[in-house]
């Protein structure tokens, strides 16, 4: 009985890897940089009204040397941090959520100018947290649906 369960497991993994040689195995992961949560400021008429704490993970191309691009995950914070301060990336309707799009766009421009066009392909929101959430301005506009 063990040496026909021995068989039988030794074909499965035999055939499990002939199928992964002809192309039936998915393509590996692109490889990734996650951020350090980032503390970003929402700003309204001038003053400082909340903290937006993100954790950012980038997708990275193919060309692009993933060990290269983590030590540069500092540089990315600063530019990111930097930029936010120059123009924040407040919602209207909501201080305690940043503008997705506005930020997405900043990290992918930042990017690009440090460590090459096309070296990150895309940016994922893992984390984003208020510091408060209460005790803020009310927003000027109304909510978005």
């Amino acid at each position: 009985m063990r040496i026909a369960i021995l068989a039988l497991l030794a074909a499965a993994s035999t055939a499990g890897a002939a199928s992964a040689q002809e192309g039936g195995a998915p393509p590996p992961p692109s490889p990734t940089v996650l951020m350090s949560p980032v503390a970003l400021p929402v700003v309204v008429d001038g003053r400082l009204v909340n903290y937006i704490f993100v954790t950012l993970r980038l997708r990275l191309s193919s060309s692009a040397d993933s060990l290269k691009m983590r030590a540069m995950e500092p540089y990315f914070r600063d530019a990111l941090v930097r930029v936010a301060y120059r123009a924040p990336f407040v919602r209207p309707d909501n201080y305690t959520v940043l503008d997705d799009d506005k930020l997405k766009a900043a990290v992918l421009g930042q990017t690009a100018l440090l460590a090459g066009p096309e070296m990150v392909t895309s940016v994922q929101i893992v984390r984003e947290q208020a510091q408060h959430n209460s005790g803020l301005p009310k927003p000027t506009a109304p909510p978005r649906r």
